[in-house]
């Protein structure tokens, strides 16, 4: 009798995501064991104790899921799990903190397919605003969209946060393209002038675009927000809109709402939870495998 698909979900929070265990559950893994208050130190001893319990067979049937709310420590815990493993005996892991990497995986693959499409356009070169950026969602949809060759802006109240957020982003998990700029709020007209794409990552509720904003922006094309809780945080832009043009744009932008962009993170997140049961070797999965597997969902489409 082959062993059943055991998936273990790590959290540095006090809960973890029911969000998180349905969609495993829902990929195919028939059991998920959640350990929360996770702390770094402990990640090592947690995958050692999964892979040795169930034979070279066994872990084949076994992964790692790692959520929490921070992007730096889901990564650095990701690279501790890797480096935890003793050939024979490893697992899969996969990172997404706060669902972040797929949300932004999946956003950023609709603004793509969106500059396409309807502006002939693409993500390199484009000058992308971050707002409301600081966030995990934000600092990951910069990091993906600047690796695809964009001038990428993280925009948020305070200054002195938004430029240390940016360095973070850059030297962790940036790369020869990435050179990513932080901003505050008060530079955002200015910045708008020039900007092509803005994508809303700010706390539901949050109007981070106004009217007066979009009126402004004279060769915006694409804005997307990820928050479906009213008010917008894009003015005019509904959580139902896949394209639609934004009231008040001169420009002629176009709006990508909460629900298209949820609709490709479910198949990123999907994706990349069945890649790991189904995989024969071991694999490591992050925001540019989110990205990679959104990015063909939409093409698909």
């Amino acid at each position: 009798m082959e062993k059943p698909f055991i998936l273990h979900m790590i959290t540095t929070e006090k809960n973890l995501s029911p969000f998180d265990a349905n969609m495993a559950i829902d990929a195919g893994w028939i059991s998920v064991v959640p350990y929360t208050n996770v702390e770094v130190e402990e990640v090592q001893g947690l995958v050692q104790d999964a892979i040795f319990s169930r034979g070279p067979k066994g872990v084949k049937r076994t992964g790692m899921f790692i959520g929490g709310r921070d992007t730096e420590q889901a990564m650095t815990m990701l690279s501790i799990a890797s480096e935890s493993m003793v050939p024979p005996f490893e697992i899969s892991a996969f990172a997404d903190p706060s669902g972040a990497f797929t949300t932004a995986a999946g956003m950023v693959a609709c603004v793509e397919k969106e500059l396409k499409s309807r502006h002939q356009s693409s993500l390199d070169g484009a000058n992308i605003l971050v707002l409301g950026g600081t966030g995990p969602v934000g600092q990951a949809a910069a990091v993906i969209s600047a690796k695809a060759g964009a001038n990428v802006t993280i925009v948020g109240r305070q200054l002195e946060k938004s430029q240390r957020i940016a360095n973070m982003v850059n030297e962790k998990f940036g790369d020869s393209k990435t050179n990513i700029q932080g901003a505050a709020d008060a530079d955002k007209p200015q910045l708008l002038k020039t900007t092509d794409v803005v994508y809303a990552t700010a706390a539901a509720g949050i109007q981070v675009l106004n009217d007066e904003h979009i009126a402004n922006a004279p060769q915006l094309k694409v804005a997307a927000d990820v928050n479906a809780v009213p008010p917008s945080g894009i003015a005019g832009l509904d959580a139902m809109h896949n394209g639609n043009p934004i009231e008040g744009s001169n420009s002629g932008a176009t709006g990508i709402g909460a629900l298209a962009i949820g609709n490709v993170k479910y198949h990123a997140q999907n994706g990349l939870l069945k890649t790991m049961h189904q995989s024969k070797k071991p694999v490591y999965l992050h925001f540019e495998h989110a990205f990679d597997v959104a990015r063909s969902f939409v093409n698909s489409q």
